[in-house]
């Protein structure tokens, strides 16, 4: 399946360079996306097209028209319309497989002090990268389109990279190591280079769920763990989960 993206933006040629670059490009040049970018500015009326104004009951910096937003939403083809905005749902990996299937996503960057409420009345989903403020929704945008895009079948070059980096079994990656051996003093462990494979795949387990309690234990808070797993945690946390467990 082809997933298609249609970017609503006023800055359309900040994607010039990150659609042509890495694998992103390659899935571009493949066919296996395809991204449109519209120029919000084009629905604006007058001769200096513009898309924002002052906000009723003052206030500092200037609020997003429903007018161009809306006219460029509903010029878009059919798809599942997302609004790019710190107010919304946070992205994580499940989000991402949730949008994928959805063959066509009209990504709705934000700019300015934000969206004219009204405007949220035309998407179907709000959705922010992190609780932070950016310039606009095109980073944003970008995290999604990539996101989804290394979902695809083709992307990436080794198709289990997928299923094994990071948040996609709802913990961290484990540690990885490459060459040399021995790098300033400091060793790649032991078992990695064993060819063991049932020991390398029981201490990956066990370094994921140490790096997660030991950097995102909200990961941890409710994950059905076996004993020995809730051991790690303990030893990682210095007690049992808040759970009780």
């Amino acid at each position: 399946m082809t997933h298609r993206f249609v970017v609503l933006t006023i800055f359309p040629e900040i994607f010039d360079s990150f659609l042509r670059a890495s694998l992103v490009g390659k899935a571009v040049d493949a066919g296996r996306i395809a991204v449109d970018r519209v120029d919000i500015r084009d629905f604006a009326s007058g001769p200096h097209r513009s898309v924002d104004d002052a906000p009723y009951g003052g206030g500092a910096g200037m609020v997003m028209m429903p007018g161009p937003v809306v006219d460029a939403i509903e010029s878009s083809p059919p798809g599942h319309r997302v609004l790019l905005t710190p107010q919304g749902q946070r992205y994580t990996q499940d989000l991402a497989r949730d949008l994928a299937r959805h063959p066509t996503l009209v990504l709705v960057c934000g700019r300015y002090e934000g969206f004219d409420e009204r405007i949220r009345e035309w998407a179907d989903r709000e959705v922010t990268i992190g609780d932070f403020v950016l310039h606009g929704g095109e980073v944003a945008a970008m995290c999604v389109i990539e996101s989804i895009a290394r979902l695809g079948d083709g992307t990436l070059g080794n198709p289990e990279s997928v299923v094994e980096e990071s948040h996609t079994d709802g913990l961290l990656e484990y540690p990885q190591y490459t060459r040399p051996r021995d790098f300033r003093g400091r060793e790649v462990p032991g078992v990695l280079t064993s060819g063991h494979h049932e020991a390398i795949r029981r201490w990956r387990r066990e370094q994921q769920i140490r790096r997660t309690a030991r950097r995102r234990p909200d990961l941890i808070e409710g994950r059905d763990l076996d004993p020995e797993e809730m051991r790690i945690v303990e030893d990682e946390t210095g007690g049992p989960r808040e759970d009780g467990s």
